[in-house]
């Protein structure tokens, strides 16, 4: 009767051990790798999910091409929100997103930039003066070589007849913050970011806005990436395609889908 006794203690304590450490994992806070573009807007989300009751997400933010890279190489995370489609495409390819998760859920628009004291106007449209409005000063754009905000001005800039006249003068960031810092520090005098960013730095004005045609269409996808273990990615995954997160992400400028 003892030895029965003692074998039931010990299958009890297997298994409240068990319950405590699979508890454990579905508490643990998830890991979102998301576009810098997004920063005010998916803090906004993670309170409003952690609110509920849950773990409040870990985010790291930085440029969508620097954090499709580093998913690439195995960061631990959970889910991953890009400001373009084709770095999502990029982790897809590779086969390390989880199918049926990918959802592009956010839109944005491209806009020109000047510090709020300057007195810059420019009307966007083919063969415009960007150059002379430059004068010897440089345009903050993120760099055109991978970074989703980058490509966009570039793409734009290219259909309107003006890149060849303004390559020489372009000050790429590494990030569409960076290009933002750079104009709201009075470093360059005019930048192009998504209009978000100029909504959530008070030190810079929108001087004009790029027609949707100019470039291609600004889309944020999001996906759990296929590597998660941790079910808080892809119920907060589920949450931010829901209407109420969505509706957080409207208030901070983004349109929605």
């Amino acid at each position: 009767m003892r030895k029965f006794v003692a074998f039931l203690l010990a299958v009890l304590t297997l298994t409240h051990g068990a319950s405590a450490a699979l508890a454990a994992v579905r508490e643990r806070p998830p890991l979102v790798l998301a576009a810098a573009s997004l920063q005010e807007s998916m803090n906004a989300a993670a309170d409003a999910w952690a609110r509920k009751g849950h773990p409040r997400p870990r985010i790291s933010f930085a440029a969508s091409s620097a954090l499709a890279r580093q998913a690439a190489s195995g960061a631990p995370a959970d889910l991953f929100v890009s400001a373009d489609e084709p770095w999502m495409d990029y982790l897809q390819r590779k086969g390390l997103i989880r199918k049926g998760t990918r959802v592009s859920f956010l839109r944005n628009d491209l806009v020109l930039i000047a510090p709020r004291a300057s007195k810059a106007r420019l009307h966007i449209a083919r063969g415009m003066p960007l150059s002379a409005a430059l004068g010897k000063g440089r345009l903050a754009v993120a760099d055109p070589a991978g970074v989703p905000a980058g490509i966009y001005a570039k793409q734009a800039l290219t259909r309107l007849g003006v890149w060849p006249s303004v390559q020489s003068q372009i000050a790429p960031g590494d990030s569409v913050r960076s290009a933002l810092a750079l104009v709201s520090r009075g470093t360059a005098p005019l930048g192009i970011v998504y209009a978000t960013d100029a909504r959530a730095d008070p030190a810079v004005r929108v001087v004009a806005v790029f027609p949707p045609a100019s470039h291609d269409p600004i889309s944020y996808p999001v996906a759990t990436l296929a590597a998660s273990r941790n079910p808080q990615g892809e119920a907060f995954r589920r949450y931010l395609i829901s209407a109420e997160g969505k509706a957080v992400f409207r208030r901070f400028g983004f349109g929605t889908k």
